[in-house]
């Protein structure tokens, strides 16, 4: 199962790891292989969030997202991306800013951190619209009860988690954005900040809106057609998944998601290395990870036995946000973002075993159970 879930991430390393001592030495393989770890380590609550949605879609979309949306993700995210930004950033064309990121790489590095601030803003607003709509919203499991509880309740309020992130992106830009000290003037670079959260946030509510839209029509038409389900799951049949429109903007959805999580890599890597190929082939192996890892979450069942799992990966996400807005004005070292996300993680995880140990000795079932029963069983 391991090997033939991550059989191409193995090969993808491999030739990886055999280009980049081709390219620049064994000093290009370290290089590589640190590249590989941050990736991993930055985006491992992306494959727990992208598993909860994976889950929903058919084999063939699984499929899909593991070929094109790779594609996607490496050459898309990892290669273009930050060529486009600097294309964007110094009114370059793209083959200009291809020609720069090759010959002039100190350059090509100032154009990037000058281009940071609209990154994260729009990154970090698209990160904090996920986090909030899932505290707010009332869950039958809590993990944290003393913080998901009164969030819940406070969810019941329409449109809540987008006035919260336009309060929390004014406040960003008054405060970060106008201390930092640009060429172009301080009130030059909040309104960057302003612009770009704001499309951030626009670009989460349309996507994540039209997915949300044809997931509910399918869910109809499953609701019309229970009888016929019940039947089939007599029959040892699967149930029927997220195919057609649904699928298409559920995958659409996690490919911005994809896109969003990757800012912090791709910017953190240039504390690495300036050589856009060595950042290419460090990422995309580690991208590849990434995707491995959501499949297997998803085709073991991880996340119906560890239930906490999915919280630990939004808390990660909230921290991620708040983090790309504050690197606005401060640096933030790319490792301390990684640890964050991976000690909540391991923390839901050890969470979730906990759980499952105390219903498994009530009896009870560690998949499934009340919200009081869950929170008993958490211990929070």
């Amino acid at each position: 199962m391991v090997l033939k879930t991550f059989g191409w991430s193995f090969a993808v390393t491999a030739a990886g790891l055999v280009a980049a001592i081709f390219y620049g030495g064994w000093a290009a393989f370290g290089i590589v292989a640190i590249l590989c770890v941050l990736e991993i380590s930055l985006s491992f609550d992306n494959a727990v969030v992208n598993a909860g949605i994976l889950k929903k879609m058919n084999a063939f979309w699984q499929r899909i997202f593991l070929t094109i949306g790779i594609l996607i993700a490496v050459f898309g995210m990892r290669l273009v991306f930050p060529v486009v930004i600097v294309a964007v950033s110094a009114q370059l064309g793209p083959i200009e800013a291809v020609d720069l990121a090759l010959t002039d790489k100190d350059r090509y590095q100032e154009l990037v951190t000058d281009a940071h601030p609209a990154i994260a803003a729009f990154g970090g607003m698209f990160l904090l619209m996920i986090f909030l709509d899932f505290v707010f919203e009332d869950r039958e499991i809590k993990w944290l009860t003393w913080i998901e509880r009164p969030l819940a309740k406070l969810g019941k309020v329409d449109m809540l988690s987008v006035c919260v992130a336009l309060i929390i992106l004014l406040i960003t830009a008054m405060t970060f954005a106008t201390q930092a000290h640009l060429h172009a003037g301080p009130q030059n670079k909040a309104e960057t900040v302003l612009l770009s959260g704001v499309a951030g946030l626009i670009t989460y509510m349309i996507v994540g809106g039209l997915s949300g839209y044809f997931e509910d029509k399918l869910e109809e038409q499953e609701e019309h057609e229970h009888e016929q389900e019940e039947e089939a799951k007599r029959a040892g049949k699967p149930v029927i998944l997220l195919a057609g429109r649904a699928a298409f903007f559920m995958f659409l959805y996690l490919e911005v998601l994809d896109a969003s999580f990757s800012f912090d890599g791709v910017i953190g890597a240039f504390a690495i290395t300036n050589d856009i190929v060595l950042m290419a082939l460090g990422l995309g192996v580690g991208a590849m990870y990434v995707r491995s890892i959501t499949v297997y979450l998803v085709r073991q069942g991880t996340l119906d036995d560890y239930v906490y799992l999915e919280h630990g990966a939004h808390y990660a996400i909230g921290a991620l946000a708040v983090i790309l807005l504050i690197t606005i004005q401060y640096e933030i070292s790319e490792w301390i973002t990684g640890s964050l996300g991976v000690i909540l993680i391991a923390a839901s995880f050890l969470w979730s075993v906990r759980r499952n140990r105390r219903l498994a000795e009530a009896g009870g079932d560690g998949g499934s159970g009340s919200d009081e029963k869950a929170q008993v069983s958490s211990g929070v």
